[in-house]
């Protein structure tokens, strides 16, 4: 009787440091992946070359055009199958001395970028709502031949409205203010951990402006 107790107890310790012992190996794996990567030349970079504000059929719209280059550890996570979320906010306030400046506009976009290793086509899904895993049916899906076909459509918005006329203020002034970024937030837990710490997923640019008041008139 207490060898087979004993038997018991001895499979159910193996089977726990076996569960374990996997789920170590997994992290770790995960870990090496990114600390090879950012062993490579960190050459992720943003750079916004253009922000220009235009007014349009009652509207403010803007025009934005970024100089965006992934390096190989994102190129990388990205081929292994890990899909990889961009955003872009860009808002309008109104300032007030005598409070906190008020929000009259505001929009945003989100970017996932995803290898389809069956393909060997990248796919793009664009949204004006955050993108998660299970919420792809409401965003906008496009596959390119090639990762700078993608990234191309990520570099630039154009004819972006951004607030009505009407929400504008010609007596008071008023600032455009524009980011873009790579959302950390949204990589798998171990991957936020790790990329955290590697300026090749530090990807984000940002950028004010005070409207002319032909703008706002």
């Amino acid at each position: 009787m207490h060898w087979v107790n004993m038997t018991v107890f001895i499979t159910h310790c193996w089977r726990k440091v076996g569960i374990e012992l996997g789920a170590w190996l997994a992290r770790a794996l995960v870990m090496a992946l990114l600390c090879l990567g950012g062993a490579w030349a960190q050459t992720s970079s943003v750079e916004l070359t253009e922000l220009m504000p235009v007014r349009k059929d009652n509207a403010l719209m803007i025009n934005a055009q970024l100089k965006l280059e992934l390096g190989p550890a994102v190129e990388d996570a990205l081929v292994k199958g890990l899909a990889v979320h961009f955003v872009v906010v860009a808002e309008v306030f109104r300032e007030r001395w005598y409070w906190t400046d008020k929000k009259t506009g505001a929009v945003s976009r989100y970017y996932r970028l995803a290898f389809q290793p069956l393909t060997r086509r990248w796919r793009l899904n664009v949204s004006s709502e955050p993108i998660s895993a299970t919420g792809l049916a409401g965003s906008i899906s496009q596959n390119f031949e090639t990762l700078a076909e993608a990234l191309s459509v990520i570099r630039r918005q154009s004819a972006w409205k951004i607030a009505d006329a009407q929400n504008l203020d010609p007596d008071a002034r008023q600032r455009l203010r524009y980011e873009f970024k790579l959302d950390v937030s949204q990589l798998p837990r171990p991957f936020q951990i790790a990329a955290g710490n590697q300026a090749d997923w530090n990807l984000q640019v940002s950028k004010t402006l005070l409207l002319s008041e032909e703008l706002v008139r």
